[in-house]
This record gives C-alpha cells, sequence and structure tokens, in this order.
C-alpha cells in the first residue's frame, strides 16, 4: 500500500491551502488504509463521500480566494474543478451501482487525481497568491 506524506513538494506555500491540503492526504490514506484492511464496506463509502465532500469544499475555498485576488486563471482553474468532481462522483456511482469494492486502480486514480492537481494547478495558484495576499 502507498501512503501519499505530506512534504513541502506538495506545499503551495499559503498556509491556508496547505491546510486544506493536508486534511486531503489525511482522508486520502484513511481511505487507502480503510480498502487495505478490508474494512467495512459502508465504512469505506462514507469514508470516500467524505473525501469527496471535504475536496468540493476545498475547491471553493480556492475559488473564493482566486475571485478575491483576482486571479487570472479563475475560468481554467474552476473548470478543472468541475472535471475532477464529476470524475470522483463517476467512481462513486459506479461503485455504488456495481456493489464493487474500491480497488486499487481505483486508489491510484483518487492518488493521481489529488495529487496531479496539486503539483500543476494547485502550484501555480499558489506562487500568484503568495505575491498578492
Amino acid at each position: 500500500m502507498k501512503e501519499l506524506s505530506w512534504s513541502n513538494t506538495l506545499s503551495v506555500e499559503v498556509d491556508e491551502i496547505d491546510d486544506d491540503h493536508r486534511k486531503l492526504v489525511g482522508l486520502f490514506n484513511m481511505l487507502n488504509h480503510s480498502v487495505e484492511d478490508g474494512d467495512d464496506p459502508k465504512y469505506i463509502e462514507a469514508v470516500l463521500e467524505e473525501l469527496i465532500t471535504c475536496t468540493a469544499w476545498h475547491f471553493r475555498h480556492e475559488e473564493r480566494l482566486m475571485v478575491k485576488y483576482g486571479y487570472k486563471d479563475y475560468e481554467e482553474h474552476y473548470s478543472e474543478h468541475s472535471k475532477l468532481i464529476e470524475s470522483a462522483r463517476e467512481l462513486q456511482q459506479t461503485l455504488k451501482q456495481e456493489g464493487h469494492q474500491i480497488s486499487n486502480e481505483n486508489i491510484e486514480f483518487l492518488e493521481n487525481w489529488l495529487t496531479e492537481h496539486i503539483l500543476v494547478d494547485d502550484m501555480r495558484l499558489g506562487s500568484f497568491l503568495a505575491q498578492v495576499m
């Protein structure tokens, strides 16, 4: 099982966004451990829901900061947020409808979903916000 570890590599140098990201990394790890340990499917479903819900809240947080500080790439970043939440909800629905357990492939998808967004889109946003806040 691969666990995500918070490090400076994931830091966008904006404390309030980093705090959110730490929480999301913790929830991802909780989900990953639950799948690995064979926890009750209802518990795993609840952790996945919490991860998605907290991610959606975090995205609104970032969007508020982008609007407040006039981030020029707001529309692109917002669109990426929408796509990410939609893809996670689609995975969640597929798992529910087909009665499947979360697989290692699903965990890998969610890991990439989380880290790639932080390392690409959020790094650009963090650089901008660090200059204007």
